[in-house]
């Protein structure tokens, strides 16, 4: 049997990619993910998360990003309830990777307060049968979801990590990162619109540009 696993990382930032990873793996090899190490990346350094990519990449089978941008982000929030039309967006980028990795069985992360809705979502848009097992803090369940977090944070971070070297400190790309907050204010103070790196439909950014009472200006 050949098990997926399926997380997301970024979808509460607001600079940068949503990125939703999968691995493939068969069952009988699970355990050599359990003696990596893997565990929910988001408890892990950058350094250690680097580390157990290398090594997970060597022992799946498969695997597979989608990196969702800003503008394809603010298309679904602005035309909606963000949070419902995010989900929907998730579990479609969710099932396009499970449609690449083509398992019997695929465990992943549920974005929606509804576990089950979730995984309904993501099973109408698999073109073949599947078993989705869709919950709450799956990347701290089971390690085959651990190994697809930390896939999806190490490759979110590369994109932060870009974006640093062309535009300077930013931080994290969370509004719970002062560096971040004052890049955007800064960015705004000076340019009057927003880089299509940044997420312009969340609110705090929203806010930021409105404080700012700046025009909009051509970009650099």
């Amino acid at each position: 049997m050949r098990i997926a696993g399926v997380d997301d990382a970024g979808r509460g930032s607001v600079i940068g990619p949503l990125v939703i990873a999968g691995i493939l793996i068969k069952k009988e090899n699970l355990h050599q993910l359990v003696a990596l190490g893997v565990k929910d990346s988001k408890l892990l350094s950058p350094h250690k998360r680097e580390q157990l990519a290398e090594e997970i990449r060597k022992t799946v089978l498969q695997y597979h990003f989608v990196a969702l941008s800003p503008s394809e982000i603010d298309v679904v929030v602005e035309t909606g309830r963000k949070l419902r039309k995010l989900n929907h967006l998730e579990a479609r980028t969710m099932a396009e990777v499970v449609a690449m990795l083509k398992p019997d069985i695929a465990y992943v992360d549920a974005s929606d307060v509804l576990e089950e809705r979730y995984g309904q979502h993501i099973r109408e848009n698999v073109p073949f049968e599947v078993q989705i097992v869709s919950e709450h803090k799956a990347d701290a369940k089971y390690p085959v979801v651990s190994a697809a977090s930390i896939i999806a944070k190490v490759e979110r971070d590369k994109a932060i990590q870009e974006l640093q070297e062309k535009f300077g400190e930013l931080g994290s790309g969370y509004m719970s990162d002062r560096k971040t907050v004052v890049f955007l204010e800064q960015w705004i103070r000076q340019f009057g619109t927003y880089p299509e790196f940044v997420r312009k439909s969340w609110k705090p950014a929203k806010r930021i540009q409105k404080n700012a009472g700046t025009k909009q200006t051509t970009l650099p």
